[in-house]
């Protein structure tokens, strides 16, 4: 009860929506115009298949980090390996160059969904790698 009193006490001090000042000045612009507006002008399958893509990268970078440590553990990987694999600067740009192979325009919206249903219905490394065959499947309709 006590938790919720320091929440809402805090919602309460922090006020309503705040507006930002009004910006003054020769290096923004005249008053008169309005703030940059950023529309994101992805199809919605587009919008999906980058949300998939970036998770995916993610869970198979993961995915390898705990295959790489099960190989040390059996004592067929070195020390100096593992520790290169699990470095997070490049478990991160291994991720990033995943999803950028993966954000291509070709995806058909079948693809997105195997990538969707595989990172929602498996949780484990070798089920989810082996869902994700199914990126390879031949369209019913397609033939891609």
């Amino acid at each position: 009860m006590i938790t919720r009193w320091v929440l809402v006490t805090m919602l309460a001090a922090c006020g309503g929506k705040q507006t930002p000042e009004p910006a003054t000045g020769s290096d923004t612009g005249s008053a008169a115009d309005p703030p940059g507006v950023v529309t994101d002008t992805r199809t919605e399958i587009d919008k999906r298949r980058d949300v998939a893509c970036e998770a995916t990268g993610k869970k198979v970078t993961d995915c390898a980090v705990a295959d790489a440590r099960k190989e040390h553990a059996a004592g067929r990987l070195s020390k100096e390996k593992l520790d290169s694999i699990t470095e997070p600067a490049i478990q991160k740009k291994n991720a990033e160059e995943f999803e950028a192979k993966c954000d291509v325009p070709e995806m058909s919206s079948r693809q997105v969904r195997v990538l969707e249903v595989c990172m929602k219905e498996e949780s484990e490394c070798g089920p989810y790698l082996a869902c994700l065959d199914h990126l390879n499947d031949k369209d019913d309709k397609t033939g891609k």
